[in-house]
């Protein structure tokens, strides 16, 4: 079992959902989350002022995946959310030491699926 983690631009979520339930993941966490990376963010003018911006609001998903889906998952990500620019995202593959389901007491493989 892996947990995945994906750190994605906001406008390529609908893209990246859509990916995902093409191949067959439909369990995901989605957050709003703000970061800075290569960017190193953006200087705007608000009511005359100059403001520095340097956390870049993005979205993050975390899905739990049998081993048989990570590669799967991993690349329906990058292709929905890549656009070839900075900022497109990264991802992160961790092992999951354990996964309960609340309502059935079922654990492990079958918690996930």
């Amino acid at each position: 079992m892996k947990m995945i983690i994906a750190i994605i631009q906001p406008e390529k979520l609908e893209d990246v959902k859509a990916a995902l339930f093409n191949a067959e993941v439909h369990k995901m966490t989605v957050s709003r989350v703000r970061g800075c990376g290569q960017q190193r963010g953006f200087t705007e003018h608000y009511r005359g002022q100059v403001r520095a911006v340097n956390l870049i609001e993005k979205v993050r998903l975390e899905i739990a995946v049998n081993d048989d889906f990570v590669d799967l998952t991993i690349k329906a990500i990058i292709k929905a959310a890549k656009s070839g620019h900075i900022g497109d995202g990264k991802i992160f593959v961790m092992p999951l030491e354990q996964c309960i389901r609340i309502r059935t007491d079922e654990t492990g493989s079958d918690a996930i699926g």
